[in-house]
């Protein structure tokens, strides 16, 4: 018995001391920030992080391969605890969220009858599924079943629909969608995104220079959702006040309806939204990303450098602007008279996007109060160059100096600026574009008995929007076309009395393929003027590259007097520096300024966190529309009017500076509303009353 026990122990202590140095040699730390990690995060064990369960997700973090908001069903106090056990600043991340763009569903045209199995993924294999859009969704709702958090299901039309509340930005059901059509994002790489040929676009978002959701924001305004309207389209433009107002809204042109209809009152409609929240009395809340510590100048407060601020700003990013005039604007402060924007309009407009933490410096100006050196001196990682087109072109004819003579663009800045310009009786301004237009229109508006806008071509070739070119014929300016001013005659004081010029016939067409205008012998004639003012065209004034002997003087221009940029990225070939807006591409529409703004400011977001300045190489630039979405035909339209444009009488409205054109009543907003037919690629919503619905019906039945 006693040997027994005494082997038994024995071997009980060999054991432990075998035991004792394997745990020695195969000792397995775990680092006991991985329990606190765990602790702080939710405990649902969703997997919805892309890990497997919350353990794994706090060995992640500790291993510093995941961020702290890592747990996407915790809020805000457990990321910041998680922060705090791993020693590091938590910050407020931006909280990603679903979206699905498709609106098309049932009512997608069928390539063929489909009986296998109820998946999208299933579907998917044969050829593609059975709709003939491309870039559809397909209905079966895989996406749903890949939800955990019941923030999916297929809607009455065939399509998912998003409940954003409980939307937690997980990311399944992106992953599980076959077509990639759900996608799951933050508000910044929502601003980033651009429009790809794989997105679902209505023809007017396809030539929309800022790429505006059209078809969401009016089927929110048709909704009731005000707000949601004016969220969808400050995601693309935050200057939707100025261009509800002066836009040409070339969207119009290519709006679906308008093949066998009127073209939606798509601009209005736009207004509409932007005046509601001027005139609700608050501000709706813009949300910005958390500090990212770059900084980035951006030269020129008018639309082109307004939108590159803002969206860098949303960014998260350190914005300030330089600006050479005593107020931000640029040429829609300072170039767009008041009756058609009103300044009060502009100033909470501009306010609204100084509000999100941008610095302003006005009256400095590019080239002599500070350079391209200064700046970088200054510490700032980026910059980009809005300087627009101030710079007037001139007739290069006899006597175009006198007195009582000015061009265009400084002749409205310096009304803008609140000079007081000696005013003749007559005037005469030369040109064909809006600038022409809008001196015609203030000169009214400041006395002139008569005044003439004489242009090179015919009415029909002008390139002033042609709702301004109607205001100003019921205004009373007097049209005459087909004339080549020859010289300005003076009296003996210097001052402007006649201009001369020459008659004109149209001749073969040029390179633009319009005739070209061709001058009569001997059809000299005088015209009695008291002013003249000359509004043939204008570009950028890039003198200051030429002054400048240090990096600046490196920057690369054109021969139309542009920053030379790549036309994808905006960037130039000083790899900092960025230019958009008329100081890259010229004179062009205001809309057109603000895209290239967002497209610089994507550019720079890109440089300053040390990624590759690059486009998508699918992204859709707006110049080609994609074939397949225009149609000739469009069956299932029951023509409904147009809600007319409400403007102040002629012969009340030159009286005075008051705002001509009149704001839709919300009974008419969502009247026309409910004419948009909600286009995607390929689909759209024919009119109920129309026999293609009645036949719709028919085939679900």
């Amino acid at each position: 018995m006693v040997p027994a026990l005494l082997v038994m122990c024995g071997l009980g202590a060999v054991l432990g001391i075998v035991l004792s140095l394997a745990s020695k040699v195969f000792y397995v730390y775990e680092d006991p920030r991985i329990g606190q990690v765990e602790d702080c995060l939710a405990g649902a064990n969703c997997g919805g992080c892309g890990y497997a369960g919350c353990s794994a997700a706090a060995v992640a973090v500790v291993k510093g391969q995941a961020p702290a908001n890592v747990c996407i069903v915790a809020g805000d106090e457990a990321t910041q605890a998680v922060a705090a056990v791993m020693g590091i600043a938590g910050g407020l991340a931006e909280a990603s969220n679903c979206s699905n763009p498709c609106t098309g569903g049932d009512r997608a045209k069928v390539r063929y009858l489909y009986e296998g199995i109820r998946s999208c993924r299933a579907q998917m294999m044969l050829d593609e599924g059975k709709r003939e859009c491309d870039v559809g969704c397909l209905g079966y709702g895989d996406c749903v079943k890949a939800c955990l958090f019941d923030a999916l299901k297929i809607g009455p039309e065939g399509f998912p629909v998003v409940d954003e509340e409980k939307c937690v930005g997980c990311g399944a059901c992106e992953r599980t969608c076959p077509k990639n059509i759900l996608t799951v994002k933050t508000p910044s790489e929502r601003l980033l995104h651009f429009n790809t040929q794989e997105d679902s676009l209505a023809p007017c978002r396809q030539i929309c220079p800022a790429q505006i959701n059209i078809p969401l924001y009016i089927a929110q305004i048709r909704e009731g959702d005000y707000e949601g309207a004016v969220h969808t389209i400050r995601e693309r433009n935050p200057l939707l006040l100025s261009c509800g107002r002066v836009c040409p809204h070339p969207c119009e042109d290519y709006c679906r309806r308008g093949v066998e209809d009127e073209p939606v009152s798509i601009n209005q409609l736009k207004r509409f939204a932007a005046d509601y929240e001027m005139n609700s009395g608050k501000r709706f809340p813009i949300s910005v990303a958390p500090a990212t510590g770059k900084r980035i100048a951006v030269v020129g407060g008018g639309p082109a450098g307004l939108s590159c601020a803002f969206f860098l700003r949303r960014m998260g990013h350190d914005v300030t602007i330089y600006e050479a005039m005593p107020k931000l604007g640029g040429m829609i402060r300072y170039g767009i008279p008041e009756y058609r924007l009103p300044k009060r309009t502009l100033d909470w407009e501009i306010q609204g996007i100084l509000n999100l933490g941008i610095e302003t410096h006005t009256q400095v100006k590019f080239g002599d109060d500070f350079d391209l050196t200064s700046l970088v001196a200054a510490g700032y990682d980026a910059v980009f160059m809005g300087i627009g087109a101030w710079k007037d072109s001139l007739l290069r004819v006899e006597g175009e100096n006198l007195e009582g003579c000015y061009t265009g663009i400084d002749f409205l800045s310096r009304l803008a600026g609140g000079e007081m310009l000696p005013m003749g009786d007559t005037a005469v301004v030369i040109g064909g574009g809006n600038t022409a237009i809008d001196c015609t229109r203030n000169l009214l508006r400041y006395g002139a008995k008569k005044v003439y806008l004489a242009y090179r071509r015919t009415r029909k070739e002008m390139p002033a929007n042609p709702v301004e070119i109607e205001a100003a014929d019921e205004e009373g300016v007097e049209f005459i076309f087909l004339t080549a001013p020859k010289e300005v005659v003076s009296d003996a004081e210097g001052h402007c009395t006649h201009l001369e010029y020459l008659k004109m016939e149209l001749g073969e067409p040029d390179a633009s393929g319009r005739r070209r205008p061709v001058p009569i012998e001997g059809s000299e004639t005088r015209l009695k003027t008291d002013m003249i003012i000359t509004a043939i065209g204008q570009a950028p004034d890039v003198s200051f590259v030429e002054r400048d002997q240090k990096r600046l003087a490196e920057l690369k221009t054109t021969r139309r007097n542009t920053v030379e940029t790549d036309p994808k990225t905006l960037q130039t070939n000083i790899p900092y520096l960025f230019a958009g807006g008329d100081s890259a591409t010229g004179p062009a529409l205001v809309v057109t300024a603000i895209g290239g703004g967002r497209r610089a400011a994507r550019s720079i977001h890109q440089y300053v966190m040390g990624e590759d300045v690059k486009a998508g190489a699918t992204e859709h630039m707006g110049k080609d529309l994609i074939p397949e979405s225009q149609f000739d035909h469009v069956p299932g339209i029951v023509k409904k009017p147009r809600s007319p444009m409400e403007e102040l009488p002629a012969d009340e409205r030159i009286k005075s500076f008051v705002e001509v054109d009149q704001v839709l009543t919300e009974e008419q907003a969502l009247k026309e509303s409910e004419r948009c037919l909600s286009c995607c690629i390929t689909c759209y919503n024919v009119d109920p009353e129309s026999e293609e619905a009645l036949k719709q019906q028919v085939a679900v039945g």
